[in-house]
C-alpha cells in the first residue's frame, strides 16, 4: 500500500511573523523493525521563499488548503501528493541559494512549465546526497541562461 501524500510541508517560525519552509519527504521504505520517518528534503526563506510564494499557494490549493492556511504561527504539517510536492522540493533546491530577483523568477517559471517527467527527473537528480548540489547547479545554469 502506498501513501497517496508521500510529501509534508512544516512551516518554520524565524522570529515575529518571519516564517520559513521545510518540505519533508516519506520514507519509501521501513527501516528494520521501526516506523518511516520522513526525511527533511529542503528548508527555504527570506527573498527565495517570498519570491515563489505565488507557487507555494498554487500547491497549497491544489491539495486542498487555503492560501491563508499559511501562516508563522502553523503547527500541523502540510501534506501534498506527489506531483506538487516534487515540483514544490525541486523548486525550493533551484532557488534557495539565489539572492538575484531575476534568476529566481527565471529559473520559478522554468519550473512550473516543466512536463511532470522532467520535473521528476531533475527532483532525483537534486535530491541526491552525493551528487545534488552539481545537479541544481546544473540546473540553474540551463534554466537561468546566465
Amino acid at each position: 500500500m502506498t501513501d497517496d501524500r508521500p510529501f509534508e510541508l512544516h512551516v518554520l517560525q524565524r522570529g515575529g511573523t518571519s516564517y520559513g519552509l521545510e518540505l519533508h519527504q516519506k520514507a519509501v521504505r521501513r527501516r528494520r523493525g521501526g516506523e518511516a520517518k520522513p526525511r527533511a528534503v529542503v528548508r527555504v526563506w527570506g527573498t527565495p521563499l517570498s519570491t515563489v510564494l505565488d507557487q507555494v499557494l498554487e500547491a497549497l490549493r491544489r491539495n486542498g488548503y487555503k492560501g491563508s492556511d499559511l501562516r508563522a504561527n502553523r503547527k500541523t504539517p502540510f501534506s501534498f501528493r506527489e506531483p506538487h510536492g516534487v515540483r514544490l522540493g525541486l523548486l525550493f533546491m533551484a532557488v534557495k541559494p539565489l539572492r538575484k530577483l531575476s534568476r529566481i523568477e527565471a529559473i520559478a517559471r522554468a519550473i512550473r512549465t516543466m512536463e511532470p517527467e522532467e520535473a521528476y527527473y531533475w527532483f532525483s537528480k537534486c535530491s541526491r546526497p552525493d551528487e545534488g548540489r552539481r545537479a541544481c547547479r546544473a540546473l540553474r545554469i540551463m534554466m537561468a541562461e546566465e
